[in-house]
């Protein structure tokens, strides 16, 4: 598999994810174990963050202690999917900022349309995280990360739910620079673009919609 890409090896991790995988978990459970995945992915992707120290008084002394340095993070959702798993990464980060990019994907070209896109200011002096929870043809992760370098993202990361071969390919082929985290690399794509064994339509089993 292509060398920007980190599938995270956790039992806890690897557990919830064929939680989520069953075709048996009820909306509100899906939610609740992306979440706690979300968390866990969150803690992987953030490892490499800048510290400085600080001096401060504990209830006993004085002293210099580690602090996060730089411009708060971004956390950048894929809408609408992409929303599931920025719930779970704000619990850890709650003073990230947050963006969002609106794609759909063309059923015919499986290419990816842009129809919003917002996201904070100084975005050149921040690490951006962008999350979706599937990566299948990468479409939609390459159109979003094209556009995030367009304005001036220069440290990205990618980190979804569940990866196939074939877009982790295709981004790695797009975007060498971006590292990929993700939760489970499985087996290939079928003929609609959909990732298998999967676990289906993640926007339908996080809201309900399938």
């Amino acid at each position: 598999m292509t060398q920007t890409l980190s599938v995270i090896d956790h039992p806890l991790i690897k557990h919830k994810v064929t939680l989520l995988r069953s075709k048996e978990t009820s909306t509100g459970e899906f939610r609740r174990i992306l979440r706690e995945v979300s968390l866990l992915l969150a803690y992987d992707a953030t490892r490499d963050l800048e510290l400085s120290e600080t001096e401060i008084e504990t209830p006993l002394e004085r002293g210099r202690f580690p602090i996060l340095e730089g411009k708060k993070l971004c956390f950048v959702s894929i809408l609408r999917a992409g929303n599931g798993l920025l719930d779970g990464m704000l619990d850890l980060v709650p003073s990230a900022r947050v963006g969002f990019i609106g794609l759909y994907r063309d059923h015919k070209t499986l290419e990816a349309v842009e129809y919003y896109f917002k996201v904070p200011e100084l975005l050149p002096e921040r690490l951006v995280i962008v999350v979706d929870p599937m990566l299948a043809t990468g479409h939609s992760a390459i159109a979003a990360i094209t556009r995030l370098k367009k304005a001036g993202a220069k440290r990205i990361k990618f980190v979804c739910l569940v990866a196939a071969p074939e877009g982790a390919k295709a981004m790695a082929d797009a975007h060498p620079d971006v590292p990929i985290l993700a939760a489970a690399l499985d087996r290939q794509l079928n003929e609609k673009g959909y990732i298998l064994p999967g676990l289906g339509d993640a926007g339908d089993r996080i809201y309900g919609t399938a």
